[in-house]
């Protein structure tokens, strides 16, 4: 009898523990108003640019689409215009996973403030083969990355990958 009524409130903690750790993952990268300094968007920016490409790396396709807003423009100087998230994650899908994985080039990552809109991520990304660098080579390209912050939430609205060729060795 008293497993019976333990049951519910054992529902209910695991419940709670969940929603906890939502929002704490969730608050890993502050809010545009929570940016105090640079310094502060330099880490968001740079911590949300690492788990976007983790999941653009692991084909979590699922993961890598909630960091885009739904009418997301992507422009490709080789592959041109993609318009819309589901679009882009589909073109991911088919072109990138298990095949590509994303480097980003140290030192090379500048973000600017953007004022009551989000900010800027600008740098330059190194893209693998796995199983293929032989044939397949290293290839590089600059990066412009719009994040916007609405909501509650960092998404990107316009990406351009530009300038791509071979890595130099």
């Amino acid at each position: 009898m008293r497993m019976v009524s333990r049951l519910p409130k054992m529902v209910l903690l695991l419940a709670l523990l969940a929603l906890f750790a939502g929002q704490a993952e969730a608050q890993a990268v502050p809010s545009l108003e929570g940016i105090q300094s640079q310094a502060d968007l330099d880490k968001a920016i740079t911590t949300l640019d690492a788990a976007l490409f983790d999941s653009y790396n692991r084909c979590d396709l699922e993961k890598f689409a909630s960091f885009f807003v739904d009418n997301v423009e992507f422009y490709h100087d080789q592959g041109g215009v993609t318009l819309g998230r589901e679009k882009l994650t589909e073109s991911i899908k088919k072109n990138i996973c298990g095949k590509v994985t994303r480097e980003l080039v140290p030192g090379t990552l500048q973000v600017y403030y953007m004022k009551g809109y989000g900010a800027v991520e600008t740098g330059v990304h190194r893209f693998h083969h796995p199983g293929h660098e032989d044939t397949e080579g290293v290839g590089e390209a600059k990066f412009i990355h719009l994040w916007q912050y609405k909501d509650g939430a960092w998404k990107i609205a316009r990406a351009i990958s530009y300038d791509h060729h071979a890595a130099a060795k």
